[in-house]
C-alpha cells in the first residue's frame, strides 16, 4: 500500500511540475510547450488522481495533492532563488533563451523525423 501511495505522489509531482514549468517559458515556446507537453501532463495528472481514487480514500488523495502542489511550488521558489544568487540576470536570460529555442528545435525535429 505504501508503494502505491508513493507512486501516486510521484505521478502527481511529476505531472504538476511539468504543468508549472509552462509558466516559465515565453509565449512562443510556451505555446509549443502547452500543445505538446502540458496537455499530456494534464492527462497524467488526471490519471494519477484516478489511480489514487481507485486505491485510496478521498482524504489521502487530497493530502497527496496538497503536499505535491506545495512541494512543487516550494521547489520552484527555492530553485529560482538559488539560480538568482549564482548567476547574473544576463546569464539567466541567455540560458532561458537557449532552452526555449532548444525546445522549439526538439519539437520540430520530433514532428518531422
Amino acid at each position: 500500500m505504501l508503494i502505491k501511495y508513493i507512486s501516486f505522489l510521484i505521478g502527481v509531482i511529476w505531472s504538476y511540475s511539468l504543468i508549472k514549468t509552462q509558466s516559465i517559458f515565453s509565449k512562443k515556446a510556451g505555446l509549443i510547450f502547452k500543445v505538446f507537453i502540458s496537455n499530456v501532463s494534464w492527462l497524467t495528472l488526471i490519471t494519477a488522481i484516478y489511480f489514487g481514487y481507485k486505491n485510496f480514500s478521498i482524504k489521502f488523495i487530497l493530502i497527496g495533492l496538497v503536499f505535491s502542489i506545495v512541494l512543487v511550488h516550494l521547489g520552484f521558489k527555492f530553485l529560482g532563488k538559488y539560480l538568482a544568487s549564482k548567476f547574473t540576470e544576463k546569464q539567466l536570460i541567455m540560458s532561458k533563451t537557449f532552452f526555449e529555442y532548444s525546445l522549439i528545435v526538439w519539437v520540430i525535429y520530433y514532428l518531422f523525423y
